[in-house]
């Protein structure tokens, strides 16, 4: 599925994988307008857009490159050669290894300290409970009915919220003219930009368009119960902001190796990881699209179909996705859920003893009070 704003042409993926990219490097016209764009008058600063964007691919005919624009290029530079861009990709590899580490070290972290308060948090709640029966009720209490609101959802849609409130703030950021120069350099992932590590996080929470970010919400909204049911709250976190690193880096090295450079944002490299980590463990999950409900497949068919599509888009060339991305988060989810999980989250323990050490003094004097997990 793609989603298309008719006032700002910028590619939008749907409920397989949900990323977009801008065709040939260039930023659409449309867009260019929306995000204000514009060459104030007298004052043109094409050369210091280009330092923060760096070099991109154009497609541009001699005619139209010397036509009048609202906007400043933002494609002048010549791409560096092949074997130079590689050698760029090694600070993005490092900032992929360690982010991941550190992503899962603290998860661990998170789910060590949960299972130490959960004692104290269970007396909490009971005491919670006895307030609630003394206090005298009110009668259209806001807060109560957002409690009882939260209290309704499942763990995974609890988790999720965050996250979906993390994009609709960077959402609201793009609205804001004076912010563009600062958005396009961190919340937009381009292996041709001066600023390579940041954005591989950062872009994973960046939607230009609302449809774009409502279809990536809708779907991880959809899978969160499932993936968080399955993983736990504290992994799946882990497992979500590795893969939104890891498929953007992913991304990079496609656009490296084909030369197609050119800016990409959105969830759907992270998206991906989810929806192949679910597929996986549940192959025979029926799943249906949302607009045609009547037509129903097994999972493991739509894993089976987002891959294949994923990789003709990649080997074919095809612009409209950032098939590089959706490929690699795909892959990331499937490689997990075989073997990632056994091989990092299982193997968890020496660390979680190293933390208790040093939580507890050393096990000296404070390790009578503390006890192994």
């Amino acid at each position: 599925m793609a989603w298309r704003s008719c006032s700002v042409l910028l590619r939008l993926t749907g409920e397989d994988a949900l990323r977009s990219s801008v065709r040939g490097g260039r930023w659409p016209h449309s867009l260019q307008q929306r995000c204000s764009f514009r060459k104030a008058a007298r004052k043109p600063e094409p050369k210091k857009v280009e330092e923060e964007l760096g070099p991109a691919h154009t497609e541009l005919s001699e005619t139209a490159a010397h036509r009048r624009s609202p906007a400043p290029h933002l494609d002048q530079q010549t791409p560096p050669s092949t074997p130079r861009a590689f050698g760029r990709l090694l600070r993005p590899f490092v900032f992929t290894v360690g982010f991941t580490g550190c992503s899962f070290g603290s998860a661990a972290i998170w789910q060590y300290e949960s299972l130490k308060s959960r004692v104290q948090s269970y007396f909490d709640e009971i005491r919670a409970d006895w307030l609630e029966r003394v206090r005298p009720q009110k009668r259209g209490d806001v807060r109560k009915e957002i409690n009882q609101w939260w209290n309704s959802l499942s763990e995974g849609q609890k988790t999720v919220t965050g996250i979906i409130a993390a994009n609709a703030v960077v959402f609201c950021c793009w609205r804001v003219p004076s912010l563009q120069r600062f958005m396009i350099r961190y919340f937009t992932a381009n292996p041709a930009s001066r600023t390579l590590c940041s954005p591989m996080l950062l872009s994973t929470f960046s939607h230009f368009s609302f449809f774009h970010m409502a279809a990536n919400m809708y779907v991880l909204w959809s899978f969160s119960t499932s993936a968080v049911s399955m993983l736990g709250r504290e992994q799946f976190l882990a497992v979500y902001l590795s893969a939104g690193v890891v498929s953007t880096f992913v991304s990079y090295v496609c656009k490296t190796a084909t030369g197609r450079f050119g800016p990409s944002l959105g969830a759907s490299g992270a998206i991906m990881t989810v929806l192949a980590a679910v597929c996986t463990k549940m192959p025979e999950a029926k799943l249906a699209i949302i607009f045609f409900p009547m037509f129903t497949f097994t999972a493991a068919n739509a894993l089976k179909a987002i891959v294949a599509m994923d990789t003709a888009g990649l080997v074919l060339g095809w612009r409209f996705f950032d098939h590089g991305a959706h490929l690699g988060g795909a892959l990331f989810g499937i490689w997990y859920i075989l073997f990632g999980h056994e091989l990092i989250w299982k193997n968890r323990e020496p660390f979680v003893k190293l933390w208790h050490e040093l939580r507890t003094g050393g096990g000296r004097g404070g390790g009578d009070r503390g006890g192994s997990v």
